[in-house]
């Protein structure tokens, strides 16, 4: 048997004044074993976001990549957590994220599935419960996995090359977890944070896709409103994108996790949150710092906290619309590869940036600033360009304040903090 609640009318810009999440309720008896949601609206006169509440709290959220979703105990639409249906009244969250003056027409229809052996009827993606996902791709032969870069390090420590802001199917992105993994892993990266946004959903595919591909996963999600994004790196379960920013770092730090301000100058996602206290990273450098020679994201980054720690990230999400995983590469230097320890060892500054995993590095260890790979480049410190490099492993004296190598153009192809 199968219980049906519908929900219509048109969302204005009254209603998104008043809040920019609205709550639809639905029903769910004992013993309910699936809940599906259909939004329909015209995509051409605006954008509403999708999610879901249960009673005991977050069940997932597509925003606006997807239209349905459906949740049962062992499965459910990327996005949403699998799990019992607690009966008690659940809640569909709808996203007045761009609405026009005349308003948006929409109907939810959200189906109960009490009956067993039910199952709801077809819905995207392309492998919605009771379809199977694509299979994982083979793991990486030794001759598809590139060597990795010798670069001087601390005692018992060495630089692991990563990305810290990409995407999959259990958001926007259009890869998998495990195809996610190990196309980082034969770009030659040794981690990257996985960071859907305002979902955690793909967290349980992290583990085993990680041990399967040999590359780091970091549990993360991007903290997405529209008036700016954050990252929240670390094992922390799901930080509640609708309260205050300043309360998604309190909670990100209380769980031990860091939080990031993300691509801070970026068109219509720049970050526009006021916050008393500033998050310990900041993402300079982002695919959308399109032309290097341009200073604004470095400015930016001394304006609001020069004691931020700076990172990167590709922002990746499919092939033609971001740059790929590594571009920029963030370098760690740590003595761990799990998690956990690379984000000790962010949060002490042991980073650097380079704009490609193979290109000039600039890193500082043991008192001294290191150009690896970038003879003729020229190093710049904060009161401007101070030396030119000799020789693919040149050393200088570890003096204080973010330098740089910038090519004879003036770009910025390296960053160290």
């Amino acid at each position: 048997m199968t219980h049906t609640t519908r929900h219509a009318g048109r969302w204005t810009l009254e209603d998104q004044f008043t809040s920019p999440w609205h709550y639809l309720p639905v029903e769910v008896a004992p013993g309910a074993r699936a809940v599906r949601v259909q939004l329909s609206y015209d995509r051409k006169a605006g954008v509403l976001d999708l999610g879901c509440l249960g009673p005991a709290g977050f069940r997932g959220w597509s925003g606006g990549a997807r239209d349905s979703y459906v949740i049962a105990a062992g499965e459910a639409t990327p996005g949403y957590l699998p799990g019992e249906l607690e009966p008690g009244l659940w809640q569909v969250i709808i996203g007045l994220h761009r609405i026009p003056p005349g308003g948006v027409g929409f109907e939810v229809t959200a189906e109960v599935i009490e009956t067993t052996g039910a199952r709801p009827g077809p819905l995207e993606p392309a492998f919605p419960p009771g379809r199977p996902a694509p299979p994982a791709p083979p793991a990486l032969s030794a001759a598809e996995r590139p060597p990795r870069r010798s670069l001087p390090a601390g005692d018992g420590c060495r630089w692991l090359a990563g990305d810290l802001h990409t995407h999959t199917v259990h958001s926007d992105g259009a890869l998998t977890v495990d195809e996610l993994a190990r196309f980082a892993a034969e770009s030659g990266l040794d981690f990257i944070a996985v960071t859907d946004h305002n979902t955690i959903s793909h967290h349980r595919e992290l583990r085993p896709a990680a041990r399967r591909y040999g590359i780091t996963l970091i549990p993360g999600q991007e903290v997405t409103t529209s008036e700016g994004h954050a990252n929240a790196l670390g094992d922390i379960g799901w930080v509640d994108f609708r309260r205050p920013a300043p309360e998604w770092l309190k909670v990100t730090r209380d769980r031990g996790g860091l939080l990031s301000v993300n691509h801070p100058i970026a068109g219509p996602v720049s970050w526009m949150h006021a916050m008393p206290e500033r998050p310990p990273l900041v993402e300079v450098w982002h695919w959308s710092w399109l032309d290097l020679s341009w200073t604004t994201p470095l400015s930016w980054w001394q304006a609001w906290d020069p004691s931020a720690v700076p990172i990167g990230g590709s922002d990746w999400h499919r092939t033609g619309s971001d740059a790929p995983p590594g571009t920029p590469t963030t370098w760690v230097e740590s003595g761990t590869e799990d998690p956990a320890g690379i984000l000790a060892s962010m949060a002490a500054g042991r980073v650097a940036i380079s704009a490609h995993r193979n290109g000039p590095v600039l890193l500082r260890t043991g008192g001294e600033i290191i150009a690896v790979d970038a003879d003729g480049t020229t190093l710049a410190g904060p009161e401007g360009p101070c030396a030119r490099v000799r020789g693919d492993l040149a050393r200088f004296r570890g003096t204080a304040g973010y330098h740089r190598l910038l090519s004879e153009t003036g770009a910025t192809l390296a960053l160290t903090p």
